[in-house]
């Protein structure tokens, strides 16, 4: 049976077909296929309807909203601004501040693909004007993008929180560690090649534009403020924290900007709308998928098949920590934590893992996988807004995946990376 449903998800994506489609498919096949006909079919639906029940995945929609409007509006040049009046002019520093608006955005957004379309598109371009070669630029968008993955909120670690019961507040917390590294690591490397390329250097900000800079970023920085101190405050939950986030971004830009008119509502709304329909129906189909293979015993049969059983925990997190990566250049990352989550799970609890640094693992593998040939998502997206070739996009990625595994494997020695904050606050 897990080979015809293979078979099948992979034969459709070949044809073209958008993933909703193969999954479903391939959900239905096992469903068939386990009860000998469409009798049960009702089951499907009854696993279909409970996997978009959670009450956190409302925070989903209202992230993505808060982060339509923002892209649209003045919040994400007001941040650029704010890094590149202060680190702009040193050696490098006009792509490390490129890594440091992603980061920032990707606090207020929690989306890589809404953090590649509002900081590439007005960075790129001055990059390119500054000296740097487009396939760097590309590939420094497009990973250092990742880092929204990470930095809370992220979307990515409210569906593994809802998939597998872990406590969503301690996973925003356990991610700050691990995006705040990878920063690190793309920082020196930006350094690094501006020196051996011999960019030159952006003019130097004085003290009263950086003064002005902090003046009007100081209402985008309220962000973080709501999503991080509101949640661990004791004032929000997460999913209050994205509908305060909501409203503050109307505030924001429709009141103290006025970058936006009512005119700009119905689209903003649409795009909203299309982006959560897409996934919410990849949850829904996803958790009638991952039941289904857990009915048939195929985790437990996979598991047993690669020895899973003998390794010790950090064998089952660097084993982990591939599936996750292979899984993603191919498949949306959504779909990929819908489908491995459970398969995963008897190994997790059996070695003793901690869930919140496995649900950081599994975050950090979607990212890269996200910006990895051949089919990470976060290629197409700037495919689509830059208008460059694909193999223009990803020919400067290798140093950036390769910078991206040695977190990894730092996390995997050294777990306090993510753990710390967590157990600062949590005991």
């Amino acid at each position: 049976m897990a080979t015809l449903m293979i078979i099948t998800m992979i034969g459709l994506l070949l044809l073209g077909f958008p993933m909703m489609v193969p999954l479903t498919a391939a959900a239905i096949l096992g469903f068939y296929m386990t009860f000998d006909g469409f009798g049960q079919m009702n089951v499907m639906v009854q696993q279909m309807l409970g996997g978009i029940r959670p009450t956190a995945l409302i925070a989903v929609p209202m992230f993505i909203l808060a982060a339509d409007i923002m892209t649209r509006g003045q919040s994400a040049q007001r941040l650029i601004n704010l890094v590149m009046t202060f680190i702009g002019h040193i050696k490098g520093g006009l792509a490390v501040s490129t890594a440091a608006s992603c980061t920032l955005f990707g606090a207020v957004s929690g989306s890589t693909q809404a953090t590649v379309v509002a900081i590439g598109s007005p960075l790129r371009p001055r990059m390119l004007k500054a000296g740097y070669k487009d396939p760097f630029t590309l590939a420094l968008i497009i990973n250092a993008s990742d880092i929204a993955f990470l930095i809370p909120p992220s979307i990515g670690m409210i569906i593994y929180g809802v998939i597998s019961g872990t406590s969503i507040r301690e996973l925003f917390l356990a991610g700050i560690g691990p995006g705040l590294l990878i920063l690190a690591l793309f920082s020196v490397y930006c350094i690094a090649y501006a020196y051996l390329n011999n960019v030159p250097t952006e003019p130097k900000a004085s003290w009263a534009e950086r003064r002005s800079a902090v003046l009007k970023a100081l209402w985008p920085m309220g962000f973080p403020v709501i999503i991080v101190g509101g949640i661990y405050g004791g004032v929000f939950s997460p999913t209050e924290a994205a509908a305060a986030c909501v409203l503050y971004a109307l505030i924001l830009e429709f009141g103290i900007f006025r970058s936006l008119s009512a005119s700009d509502i119905a689209r903003i709304a649409k795009s909203t709308g299309l982006i959560t329909a897409v996934v919410f129906i990849l949850v829904a189909v996803g958790t009638s998928f991952s039941w289904i293979i857990s009915f048939a015993r195929i985790p437990q049969a996979i598991l047993e098949t690669i020895g899973i059983a003998d390794m010790g925990p950090n064998g089952v997190l660097i084993s982990i920590a591939i599936a996750f990566f292979v899984a993603c250049m191919f498949v949306d990352p959504i779909v990929v934590i819908l489908v491995l989550t459970p398969i995963f799970a008897p190994a997790i609890e059996a070695s003793g893992l901690n869930p919140v640094l496995v649900g950081i693992m599994i975050t950090l593998q979607v990212a890269i996988g996200s910006a990895t040939p051949p089919f990470g998502c976060d290629i197409f997206t700037a495919i689509a807004i830059f208008k460059r070739p694909y193999w223009e996009v990803i020919k400067g990625t290798p140093p950036f995946v390769f910078l991206l595994l040695l977190a990894a494997a730092l996390l995997v020695m050294f777990p306090s990376i993510a753990l710390f904050l967590p157990e600062l606050a949590y005991g």
